[in-house]
């Protein structure tokens, strides 16, 4: 692909990653086994654990492994079922359908920029009772960012949990487990250039949680399964190699492009609201999203269109839907999203082809 741009999908794999797993990969090491190569195993991942917990302001003994941030959010989730539970509209499927599977959870509507409604919200909280909040950090489509701290705040003056799925933030914009305030957060290597199939659930040292996973005992009886020593160790790696100065110069390249094509007449989807610096969802109207994917893929480029499901189809977008886009609108969405190794020609290349095929539009 000459021009990949679909970073929030999943980035592709840092070689200092790719090496740093290479090397263990060929070794068979279970960091259960008691012998020497189990003990250098049980060493990688503490000393990854501990790795991971300083880039997120948390204690290693609050990070637990998983294999997917979508392992992490269900673990919370039906941990947790016997509380009420309160999800923005805009959360990841993960989320949003474990949650419809396990009860009737409550969902909190977002302003047309995406940011939740903070007055809604504080009205339907409630008083005198034990309840669980998910939202996530940053939109996963549209790239707002979401104010986790001020609902933290809110959340415990009412005697609440609150849950944070920081997939897509991680690697991008600074994530602190602690000063966000947050009681669970999830995390995943694979957006920021790590592999796919290493992932934590963070939970505050003091939170009593059941295990998803029941077995071997492995992560203090928090997860049981034997550890991927490789994956965990390319997550640890992944994560000393965040460079926030880079997504800085990655958000300019984009804002570049985005006015480039608003004078075109393009929308920006939550352009108003604080957006994580690698990602751009834009509407081109009247055309869907699906001829957008099509034109792009046919010119060497891997961008986003709405929401992938397992067969491919393209779904529509409950993000935008939430957000108050007619059906039309939402349908004309595509997503940009760049990351480590993503070159200002191609955020360019995306922006011709954008106005190339809108042109062709207007013409038509």
């Amino acid at each position: 692909m000459k021009h990949y741009l679909d970073y929030n999908a999943t980035a592709p794999l840092r070689p200092e990653v790719r090496d740093a797993m290479q090397e263990l990969l060929v070794l068979p090491l279970n960091a259960s086994s008691v012998h020497a190569a189990g003990r250098r195993a049980r060493s990688i991942v503490e000393d990854s654990r501990g790795a991971i917990a300083e880039a997120v302001n948390a204690f290693p003994n609050e990070i637990v492994f998983t294999a997917s941030g979508t392992e992490a959010n269900n673990w919370v989730l039906r941990a947790l079922k016997g509380l009420p539970l309160f999800i923005s509209a805009i959360e990841h499927s993960s989320v949003l359908k474990t949650a419809q599977a396990i009860c009737q959870p409550v969902m909190l509507p977002v302003t047309a920029d995406g940011i939740l409604d903070m007055a809604a919200f504080e009205e339907q909280l409630p008083e005198g009772e034990p309840f669980l909040v998910s939202l996530m950090l940053a939109n996963n489509e549209t790239g707002v960012i979401q104010p986790v701290r001020e609902v933290a705040d809110m959340v415990h003056a009412r005697g609440g949990l609150l849950h944070c799925d920081a997939v897509q933030a991680l690697g991008k914009i600074p994530v602190d487990y602690t000063m966000l305030g947050c009681d669970l957060m999830t995390l995943s290597a694979h957006k920021m250039g790590g592999p796919i199939g290493a992932a934590a659930l963070v939970i505050k040292s003091n939170l009593s949680f059941a295990p998803l996973l029941t077995g071997g005992g492995q992560e203090l009886n928090r997860r049981a399964g034997t550890h991927n020593v490789a994956a965990i160790a390319g997550f640890a790696k992944a994560v000393t190699l965040m460079d926030f100065a880079q997504m800085k110069v990655l958000r300019n390249w984009l804002d570049a492009m985005e006015e480039d094509i608003l004078a075109e007449g393009g929308i920006i989807f939550g352009k108003s609201a604080p957006r994580l610096p690698n990602t751009s969802l834009i509407g081109m109207p009247g055309v869907a999203s699906e001829t957008q994917l099509i034109r792009f893929d046919l010119d060497g480029m891997a961008v986003s269109a709405g929401s992938a499901c397992s067969s491919g189809r393209i779904e529509p977008s409950h993000v935008l839907s939430a957000m108050g886009a007619d059906a039309a609108t939402a349908g004309s969405a595509l997503r940009i999203s760049g990351g480590w190794n993503a070159q200002e020609a191609d955020i360019q290349a995306a922006a011709q082809a954008w106005k190339k095929l809108f042109a062709l539009r207007k013409s038509a």
